[in-house]
């Protein structure tokens, strides 16, 4: 006979009742702010169905006996365990959104302003930044690297790291990721604003970059993907789908694929990967202090991305006639391309004149390619 012990409430927690209010401040700010809703909504309401006791969502089977909550190692006998399986843990979810990412990509303003290119591998002193604080705090070498990784916001390049080198830290990681890839408009601007005066925010740029041909267009992602990847063999899974997908949009001859790439296709990895991530965040696995240090870490990595991405634009400054603003050097994390909003925004703030979207844009692009390029670092070297 069902009776109240079997029921959720019976086995409610204190800690269930602080994740299903970590859920709700993620929906809310999803919905009633509109920050990144595409990532907060799924991943929210992923944290609240996992804190429903018993549902049995992620629950795994190891040595015959049944685990409420994902264990690795394990085999997934939930719905969401299943779909957190099957899509990030066997690497097709994060694979497959750069072919989506790739297919919504412009590299025009890369080809337009070569030099921004070095604006997106100087954000990614974050990830090494954090990954050698996080090896001084006691993480071993894999598990500094899924960290660090972090700092360049983009969530799919973390999990596919995450599982490879430290397949434990997933959940802890990629929360960390994309919470922090939808905060960019509050992290950012402090940081820009502490590290620039307003003269140097004013800085006007030419709007008009310079006419990329379609055959420039077609051709840079065939010549990155062979370059990349021969230099950083272990970067092709990403690298390899990001290029593809944009091959798709250049061509001109496969517009029905780069249009499904990037818009239905993308858009039920989203679902799948928000929804599963969120799932991740139960109260046994979330509230433990290795997941709130990398929560820190992750952070800081972020920040540090921000930091030395300016830092380096006004560097180059001290060599370059046309001067250009030293903000776009924050749009070289891959945040795509909330990163290159938060510049545009605040470019206006210091002058109106200026539109600095397609210039951060850039930086924006490089940086995915950067964080990508890292990842497969780390795997040629640990993995």
């Amino acid at each position: 006979m069902f009776g109240l012990f079997e029921t959720g409430f019976a086995n409610f927690t204190p800690q269930n009742g602080v994740m299903l209010a970590i859920g709700g401040l993620l929906l809310y700010l999803g919905i009633a702010k509109k920050m990144e809703p595409l990532l907060l909504v799924p991943i929210g309401f992923g944290v609240l169905l996992i804190n429903l006791p018993l549902g049995g969502l992620m629950e795994t089977i190891v040595e015959g006996r049944v685990v409420e909550a994902y264990a690795v190692g394990g085999e997934p006998a939930g719905l969401l365990s299943r779909i957190f399986y099957y899509g990030l843990v066997w690497e097709i979810v994060p694979a497959f959104i750069f072919l989506g990412l790739g297919a919504m990509t412009d590299f025009g303003p890369v080809i337009a302003n070569p030099k921004t290119l070095l604006l997106g591998a100087g954000a990614q002193f974050g990830v090494y930044a954090a990954f050698f604080i996080a090896l001084a705090i006691g993480f071993n070498i894999n598990e500094a690297a899924s960290i660090g990784i972090i700092g360049g916001a983009d969530g799919p390049t973390t999990i596919f790291l995450t599982n490879r080198l430290a397949p434990a830290l997933i959940g802890a990681t990629a929360v960390s990721a994309y919470t922090y890839m939808a905060m960019v408009p509050i992290i950012q601007p402090p940081i820009i604003k502490a590290l620039t005066t307003k003269k140097e925010r004013a800085i006007y740029m030419k709007p008009q970059l310079r006419p990329v041909s379609r055959l420039e267009k077609v051709l840079f992602p065939i010549i990155g993907a062979i370059i990349i990847i021969l230099l950083v063999p272990k970067s092709a899974p990403l690298i390899g789908m990001f290029t593809l997908g944009n091959l798709l949009k250049e061509s001109g001859v496969t517009d029905r694929l780069a249009n499904t790439a990037a818009t239905a296709f993308i858009d039920i990895l989203t679902i799948l990967l928000g929804i599963s991530v969120g799932a991740f965040m139960s109260a046994a696995s979330f509230l433990k202090a290795e997941t709130l240090m990398i929560f820190g870490l992750g952070i800081a990595a972020f920040a540090a991305s921000t930091f030395f991405g300016v830092i380096l634009a006004k560097f180059m400054n001290l060599f370059l006639k046309e001067k250009i603003n030293p903000m776009i050097g924050a749009a070289g994390v891959s945040a795509v391309p909330m990163a290159a909003r938060v510049v545009q925004r605040m470019g206006q703030q210091a002058n109106p004149r200026n539109f600095l979207l397609m210039h951060a844009m850039g930086p924006n692009i490089a940086g995915v390619i950067g964080t990508a390029t890292a990842a497969g670092i780390f795997l040629g070297m640990l993995g």
